[in-house]
């Protein structure tokens, strides 16, 4: 005898697919998504396994075999990237390298993120005085070119990996802070918002229950924004010699050491930096692919 039936076809077929299944359907069918997706898993996975995956101690020196050339240039398999200046081998670099870009992107837009959603959010929801205090604010940070504030502090407290990151995560925060106040204006509009203010739901709550869920889109994008961006700074200043000193391996600091052979040895400078780029492209496809799929207006 036959199990009786738990669901009635017709039922699920008015009711339509829920939302999760959805949300797989998009996913799925989103190219870029699933590109960057993969490839920044794929990095945080080498940069994770950095001991396991590393063939070479990415700190020993071995002058002998200094500028060993890639193997797709005729080198050995012993050093399948070849080796730098000082004979140190390249894909090692390259792998411990990935551990200084994503702990610099994530830690510094965590940082910049938390400062910049806190400022934003309560501007585009208390509104008034506090409003325009936060707005000064965005205004004198956008008068401070990044760049050169970061290049001054840098140079003053000294380069180091601790230092990258407080200055990074203290510079990269109003990009969060306009894109926050503005949808927050946006949210706070909202009948759902206010009937919660109707039955007494206290501020934290209305913020928490109500505004941020209907934000949280355009803070993934965001924070992935800065991300990248905090990497493509992190990958300058050690460029310039004022980021990530030596001899830690980074993938700006590999492009700066390579750059005086760069015409001689070419490879030198484009294997990190066509690394780099990867990246930097990942997380913005990412990006970009979250906010498609996670968008209210998809939710449905």
């Amino acid at each position: 005898m036959a199990a009786p039936q738990t669901t009635d076809p017709l039922l699920e077929e008015i009711s339509g697919p829920t939302p999760r299944q959805i949300l797989r359907k998009r996913v799925r069918g989103h190219t870029g998504l699933l590109f960057g997706l993969g490839v920044v898993l794929l990095l945080v996975i080498v940069a994770i396994l950095a001991p396991v995956l590393a063939p070479h101690d990415p700190y020993v020196q071995d002058l002998t075999k200094r500028m060993v050339k890639p193997v797709f240039m005729g080198g050995t398999w012993e050093h399948p990237l070849g080796t730098d200046h000082l004979g140190r081998d390249y894909l090692s670099r390259l792998i411990y390298g990935a551990r200084v870009s994503l702990l610099i992107g994530a830690v510094a837009a965590l940082i910049s993120g938390i400062i910049g959603t806190a400022m934003g959010v309560a501007a585009g929801y208390f509104g008034g005085k506090v409003d325009a205090v936060v707005t000064f604010l965005i205004n004198v940070r956008l008068a401070m070119p990044v760049v050169l504030v970061a290049l001054a502090v840098v140079a003053i407290l000294g380069g180091s990996l601790e230092v990258v990151i407080g200055v990074l995560g203290l510079l990269l925060w109003d990009r969060f802070a306009v894109v926050m106040r503005a949808s927050t204006l946006q949210v706070r509009r909202r009948e759902y918002v206010a009937a919660a203010q109707a039955i007494g739901a206290s501020t934290p709550r209305v913020i928490l229950s109500e505004i941020m869920p209907n934000i949280v889109n355009n803070l993934i994008v965001i924070v992935t924004l800065e991300m990248a961006h905090a990497i493509l700074l992190e990958a300058a200043l050690s460029f310039l010699g004022l980021g990530v000193q030596p001899p830690t391996p980074s993938w700006g600091l590999m492009v700066s050491e390579g750059k005086n052979m760069m015409l001689f040895e070419p490879w030198l400078v484009l294997i990190p930096g066509v690394v780099l780029f990867i990246l930097v492209l990942a997380i913005n496809l990412m990006g970009d692919g979250l906010r498609d799929v996670t968008a209210p207006e998809n939710r449905s």
